[in-house]
């Protein structure tokens, strides 16, 4: 089947999403996500929210959300040995030396992503993820490319695993390096191959077969040369990812989706504030048709000028829905504020003086909120995502090839971050409890030293192999310090011992030279 046909089958099951996203998109960010009517977006003016509580609440929720499984001072995984490998195919004191080599090439693999616009990509599509709920990343050799919900669809097996994806594209002729027969200017344009004359509709066909992804472009129901590829199972280029699964489903649902009732009603309450705000706003003077005073006089005069006429014939039009308007106020303020909490935006107390204390409960309690979102993508997009990036470093030489039964990479941020977090925490606060209430001599009598600093390091995922003294080594320096101490001891009697010595020879030398008898001159 071509790839025009399958992706117009396929079409049909992304209406709702599709749909649904767009509507997302119009109460955020309305340039985010576009409906698929024509092959390209029009240019037409979007529609600006009366608010902007919904675009301030993704941005936010995208940025945190990037440094959490991207960090930029640290590695967001760690390649290490296989325990049961140590001791049998590996010798133990081997290990160290190879943490070094791993955490040489974590750095190289890091400073890769550095140098690629993987980053700006990736915040892109966290925002798609937000709103629309789906997203689809290509990592190609010159960087990732981003593909918005309107511009793929997908297939999925019974389980939720994904078995083809067919992209649309819209491309000029020129770039696809072969001649295409050009049609006639004049001649009505069809609809299923773009709308200009000079670009075409380039469709991309993947397809999981035999435990191997293969690929290839279609433009104008031919499939373009030099463009077939395969990649292996575990390390796709091609990312499917989604924000919020459900069973059955063939695409994922977005965080805005799920608060989309309360964003319409505060668009609708900012609506009506905003205008009601400017008609309150409005002066408007009237003259009483009997008066004598003339509006023309009054629209006239300046300000602090005299003129003659009576108070009581000019009045001034109020609206008078001064406690209509605070209802709506409180409402609106209520709803920001459940909207800022869902989309995990801080909001430090209001208060002349704000602890350093509150301000860590506050983000604690909102990491710990992140658990589900940061467990999806973790499996979703971190974990690929890396199998990929060390694939294509090794088939580039830049880095060597790992054997895969013995080194296994692990990522180390995400959920997995966020539960040594907790650990950290928690022990922190333990021991700093029975420090203050007990004393610190309870500390030292009752808690363990080594261990204490073993579980901290391992909570901030630090080995701490020939790192922490072990307790042999401890014993080792106790006693070659008690050896010392003996030598010196030593020492110090001895020259005691001889400086006293020397005395006793100094004074019997001067007694015998007193008991000698005079010599005869």
């Amino acid at each position: 089947m071509l790839a025009r046909e399958r992706y117009n089958q396929l079409v049909t099951d992304r209406r709702q999403f599709l749909d649904k996203a767009v509507d997302c998109s119009e109460l955020t960010l309305p340039y985010l996500i576009q409906d698929d009517t024509t092959s390209r977006p029009t240019h037409e003016t979007l529609n600006i929210p009366w608010q902007s509580v919904g675009a301030k609440c993704v941005v936010a929720l995208a940025a945190k959300l990037m440094l959490a499984i991207l960090p930029p001072q640290s590695s967001f995984f760690k390649l290490q040995v296989r325990d049961d490998k140590l001791g049998e195919e590996l010798p133990p004191d081997i290990r160290s030396e190879l943490d070094l080599s791993f955490s040489k090439m974590e750095r190289m693999v890091m400073d890769y992503i550095a140098a690629s616009n993987d980053r700006v990509t990736i915040h892109q599509a966290l925002k798609h993820l937000i709103v629309g709920g789906n997203a689809l990343l290509f990592m190609s050799k010159d960087g990732i490319k981003n593909y918005p919900l309107n511009r793929y669809v997908v297939n999925r097996d019974g389980n939720g695993n994904v078995l083809e994806i067919v992209t649309k594209e819209l491309i000029n002729r020129d770039v696809l390096g072969f001649d295409l027969p050009k049609k006639e200017p004049n001649t009505v344009v069809d609809k299923s191959y773009g709308t200009h004359s000079d670009e075409v509709e380039v469709y991309t066909c993947v397809k999981l077969n035999n435990g191997r992804w293969e690929w290839y472009q279609e433009v104008e129901d031919m499939i373009i040369p030099g463009t077939r590829s395969t990649a292996p199972k575990n390390a796709s280029p091609w990312l499917v990812l989604t924000f919020n699964s459900v069973d059955g489903e063939q695409y994922g649902r977005g965080r805005v989706e799920e608060f989309l009732g309360d964003l319409k009603s505060l668009e609708g309450l900012s609506q009506a504030l905003v205008e009601g705000a400017a008609a309150a706003s409005k002066v408007i003077f009237l003259v009483s048709p009997s008066s004598t005073t003339k509006p023309a006089t009054i629209a006239k005069a300046g300000n602090g000028a005299i003129v003659q006429g009576r108070a009581e014939d000019v009045q001034v039009v109020q609206v008078g829905k001064t406690a209509d308007f605070s209802t709506a106020a409180n409402m609106s303020q209520t709803i920001e504020r459940r909207l800022l909490e869902a989309f995990l935006v801080m909001n430090v107390r209001n208060a002349e003086r704000v602890t350093a204390e509150e301000v860590r409960l506050t983000q604690l309690e909102l990491e710990q909120q992140l658990g589900g979102i940061f467990s999806l993508l973790t499996v979703s997009f971190l974990i690929p995502y890396l199998n990929r990036t060390l694939l294509v470093l090794q088939r580039s030489n830049e880095i060597p090839k790992l054997p895969k039964d013995i080194v296994r990479p692990t990522v180390v941020a995400g959920i997995n971050a966020l539960g040594r977090g907790q650990d950290r925490e928690a022990l922190t606060q333990f021991v700093g409890t029975i420090a203050q209430t007990l004393g610190p001599e309870a500390l030292m009598a009752y808690i363990n030293p080594e261990e204490a600093i073993k579980r901290l390091a391992a909570a901030q995922g630090i080995d701490v192999l020939n790192l922490v003294k072990s307790q042999q080594q401890m014993a080792e320096e106790k006693e070659e310090k008690m050896q010392m101490k003996q030598n010196q001891t030593l020492l110090e009697q001895a020259g005691q011992f001889a400086n006293s010595k020397m005395a006793d020879g100094q004074n019997l030398q001067q007694l015998g030279d007193n008991l000698q008898p005079p010599q005869p001159e």
